[in-house]
C-alpha cells in the first residue's frame, strides 16, 4: 500500500496529479509513470536531473551511523516539539526537505502522527530514509526545482542543514503553517572542524537567514540549542565525512587524523532552530 501523502503529489514532468497504479507505481493522466525502487523510494529527477552533487554512499553511511548513536537526539526532540502544534488537524502533513537518512522525520512522526513527504537529491540517503520512514513518501528530487507537491498541501516544512527554496515552501504550506529551519551557530563543532578539514559548516547568521526568506515568510521565533558531546574517534570521523566536506576529504588523511585522537573528544554542537510562517498573500 502506498502512503496517504501520495494524494498530494504532482507529476515532475507535466505537473498533473499523480495516482497509485498498483502498490508500487505512480502515474499521471498524461501517461508518465514512476516505479518505486526496491527500497521503497521514488526517483523524481527527470530531464537533466540536478546540477547539484548528491551525497555519496560513504557520506550517507557516516551520517546514518552518527545519528543512530543518538548524538543529535536533543535536536530531533526540539524539532518535533516545535512542529507538533501545527500538526494537530486530522489530515496533518509534513514535508521534510533534505530528509537525508530520515532520522529527524522519524522522531517527528513518533511525536505526532502525520502524513509525510521526505525529499532529498541523494538516492543513497533515500534508501535509508525509506526504510526508516516506510509510511512516508520518499522522493529523490531537487529542492531548487518546482516541488512535486500540490499547493497548500502540508502544515509544516522542516529543513535541517539543507537548501531553502522559499517560494516553493510558501506555495506548498497551508495558511497558518510553519517553516522550521535548523542552522549552525558560531562555534558549531569548533573543536574538531579545523583539524578534520570540515568545510561549509560556517554558521548562517540569523539576519541572513531571515533576509533569504523575507519575501515569503515572517519570522516568528528562534531557539538556541547547545549539545555537549563526548565523541569516540569513529564518531569524529563520521561527523567529518557526513557533511559537505565529505565530497572533498581524503579518506586516508582523515584516517590518519582520527588515529591520533584520544578515546573521547569533547565537542560542542550549537544549533539555532528558527520558526517562520508564510506571509499573507496580497488581496485580489
Amino acid at each position: 500500500m502506498l502512503p496517504d501523502a501520495v494524494r498530494s503529489l504532482l507529476c515532475p514532468v507535466c505537473r498533473n496529479g499523480l495516482m497509485p497504479d498498483g502498490d508500487h507505481r505512480l502515474a499521471c493522466p498524461n501517461g508518465h509513470s514512476f516505479d518505486a525502487a526496491r527500497q521503497g523510494y521514488f526517483n523524481f529527477l527527470v530531464g537533466k536531473g540536478t546540477v547539484f552533487e548528491a551525497d555519496t554512499a560513504a557520506m550517507v553511511a557516516a551520517r546514518f551511523d552518527f545519528l543512530s548513536r543518538g548524538h543529535y537526539q536533543p535536536l530531533a526532540d526540539v524539532l518535533a516539539e516545535l512542529a507538533a502544534p501545527a500538526l494537530q488537524r486530522p489530515d496533518a502533513a509534513v514535508l521534510d526537505a533534505g530528509t537525508g537518512t530520515g532520522h529527524y522525520l522519524n522522531r517527528l512522526l513518533a511525536t505526532v502522527p502525520a502524513s509525510a513527504i521526505g525529499l532529498d537529491i541523494s538516492k543513497f540517503a533515500l534508501r535509508r530514509a525509506a526504510r526508516m520512514n516506510p509510511d512516508a513518501v520518499n522522493l529523490v528530487c531537487d529542492v531548487w526545482q518546482p516541488l512535486p507537491v500540490t499547493d497548500a498541501a502540508v502544515d509544516v516544512v522542516t529543513v535541517v542543514f539543507a537548501p531553502r527554496n522559499a517560494a516553493e515552501f510558501a506555495r506548498v504550506l497551508r495558511p497558518g503553517g510553519r517553516l522550521i529551519v535548523v542552522t549552525p551557530r558560531s562555534g558549531h563543532l569548533g573543536e574538531v572542524a579545523g583539524k578534520t578539514g570540515m568545510l561549509g559548516l560556517e554558521p548562517a547568521k540569523e539576519e541572513r537567514l531571515a533576509a533569504s526568506l523575507d519575501a515569503h515568510f515572517e519570522f516568528r521565533s528562534a531557539r538556541e540549542l547547545d549539545v555537549e558531546l563526548g565523541l569516540a574517534p569513529v564518531d569524529v570521523g563520521n561527523l567529518a565525512l557526513m557533511g559537505p566536506a565529505g565530497h572533498h576529504l581524503d579518506p586516508s588523511a582523515l584516517d590518519a587524523i582520527i588515529a591520533g585522537l584520544p578515546p573521547v573528544t569533547k565537542v560542542s554542537a550549537r544549533f539555532r532552530i528558527s520558526v517562520f510562517e508564510p506571509r499573507n498573500p496580497p488581496s485580489a
